[in-house]
């Protein structure tokens, strides 16, 4: 009982933050190119530590 008094306030704040995140960039003039790329960079980084053990 304990853990869902715990998790469930924290459940619904992060809910409230994705929803705050996600109206506040339909607002916003983002770069998609520069988003996409920087998450591309960011997951081959990750993918080639996950093959080659390095890193």
């Amino acid at each position: 009982m304990i853990r869902l008094v715990v998790i469930l306030p924290i459940a619904v704040i992060a809910w409230m933050l994705l929803v705050k995140l996600i109206s506040d960039v339909k607002k916003a003039n983002v770069d998609w190119t520069g988003v996409t790329t920087i998450i591309g960079f960011i997951a081959l980084a990750f993918w080639l530590r996950h093959i080659t053990g390095m890193g």
